[in-house]
């Protein structure tokens, strides 16, 4: 696979769906390890995870860049350094030519970490001034309920405080969601199970479909394959299982493609039916080159720079 990572020249994995463009922006890793998952042999796990490249001791952190319909649009804001993890937003955004005060509106899969330590700096203010923050209504309740808080473990109780915080920051632009279109073209779909308000974001244009399904997986070669295994992430485990069980299902019967905020540098999959489960089939992404010609293809990742309208 030839990748090029020159500041001149960058590369990201991009889809054109109809109107819209999707980019992933890498955000960078945070520490994780097959120890935290549930429901699978050890054994099992470190077999299938052997399928893939990436180390078993971290996770790949996915955000993603859209435009379309005159809106600029990021789903999710990465880590920002939280624990000395990702951190990489800002650069990957610079290289891709977009400063953070053209983001007009960042749409939340959930409040973990690792997807809202990003929204805010050091200082506390916020690192995208002109934007609508978009949460569904149950994610915002549990994060901001003292009960729950109470109840948290010490390192709960700091996913807490980093969920808060970009909340408080963005009070004054923050709007709570249900399911249905949340901006034009882009439909909110509950997800429910890795958190209360776990929300994925389903474009449909010009006869292709793409699902921005957030968490429902964090290590895709075996959670595709065994839907039933859950990561200590999870609040409600069960539930989680059955939201992603459902999810397989859906997107691999109508061929949909997925993006997840961890499914790795690709960013883009479809998912096949296997047997009697699923595999997961990685999409490099289509584009246009440094040339403004437009290619696709297995074996390359696709620049979407410099077109405008495929960023």
């Amino acid at each position: 696979m030839e990748t090029v990572r020159t500041a001149t020249n960058p590369v990201f994995p991009c889809q054109q769906v109809g109107e819209f463009s999707i980019t992933a922006l890498s955000d960078g890793y945070l520490a994780a390890s097959l120890d935290l998952l549930s429901d699978i042999d050890p054994a099992e796990a470190a077999r299938l995870q052997a399928a893939r490249r990436q180390e078993p001791s971290a996770v790949h952190i996915n955000t993603y860049l859209v435009r379309g319909r005159g809106r600029t649009v990021l789903i999710d804001a990465g880590a920002g350094g939280f624990k000395g993890w990702g951190g990489q937003l800002p650069q990957r955004l610079a290289l891709a030519g977009v400063a953070p005060s053209e983001i007009d509106t960042v749409l939340l899969t959930h409040a973990h970490p690792d997807h809202v330590g990003g929204l805010v700096d050091g200082s506390g203010a916020c690192v995208f001034p002109n934007a609508e923050l978009v949460v569904h209504r149950a994610e915002l309740d549990f994060w901001q309920d003292d009960n729950h808080l109470g109840r948290a473990s010490e390192r709960g109780r700091g996913n807490f405080l980093v969920a808060r915080r970009a909340f408080d920051a963005y009070r004054a632009a923050l709007r709570p969601i249900g399911a249905g279109e949340v901006v034009p073209g882009v439909e909110a779909v509950p997800l429910p199970g890795h958190t209360a308000g776990h929300t994925g974001y389903r474009f449909d244009s010009e006869g292709r479909s793409l699902l921005v399904w957030g968490d429902i997986v964090h290590f895709p070669h075996i959670q595709v394959a065994r839907p039933e295994v859950s990561i200590a992430f999870d609040q409600d485990p069960m539930r989680s299982a059955s939201t992603r069980a459902r999810v397989l299902d859906l997107v691999s019967a109508e061929r949909m493609m997925v993006a997840g905020m961890h499914l790795g540098e690709l960013g883009f999959a479809r998912i096949e039916r296997a047997g009697g489960g699923y595999e997961i089939d990685y999409q490099p992404g289509e584009g246009f080159g440094q040339d403004g010609h437009h290619s696709s293809g297995r074996a390359h990742l696709q620049s979407c720079y410099p077109r405008p309208n495929c960023v």
